[in-house]
């Protein structure tokens, strides 16, 4: 399985934001959207960055409230790990672990076209086992 699979079943909605913004704004569509991260993009449409919940929490405990006050481009995390449509389930998995990454930006031919979380990626290997397991359950009831 690729993550143009997944994609193709969940969406290639990206949610973004702008570096300019503030961060009280990134809070409110958070909430807003109910995800855990945006893509900041530039005004060309490039990936700049990404601002996570937890890249706030961290914000939050150095800065006190006066974070709300700063520019997403002051506190989002900018070197963006990103996944291809192309690249198998387990790659971006097993890179997600390492890394420690929730949220995946997928790129094809340097354009943004989806995001990926470590949610969707779980779900997805989760089906696929399940459709395993339900192929060898068959083949050993056949052969018995």
């Amino acid at each position: 399985m690729k993550i143009a699979d997944i994609l193709d079943t969940k969406g290639r909605t990206v949610h973004t934001i702008l570096p300019w913004a503030s961060v009280a704004d990134g809070v409110r569509r958070l909430e807003q959207l109910d995800v855990g991260a945006l893509v900041v993009c530039d005004a060309d449409h490039r990936v700049a960055g990404i601002v996570s919940e937890r890249d706030l929490i961290r914000e939050l405990a150095q800065r006190g409230p006066a974070l709300l006050d700063l520019r997403i481009d002051e506190v989002m995390t900018r070197k963006v790990a990103t996944a291809s449509l192309d690249e198998p389930l387990a790659n971006a998995m097993a890179r997600m672990t390492r890394g420690r990454y929730r949220h995946l930006p997928v790129l094809a031919g340097g354009t943004l076209v989806g995001m990926v979380s470590i949610g969707d990626l779980v779900k997805a290997r989760l089906r696929d086992m399940e459709l395993q397991t339900g192929v060898l359950r068959d083949m050993f009831i056949a052969a018995h």
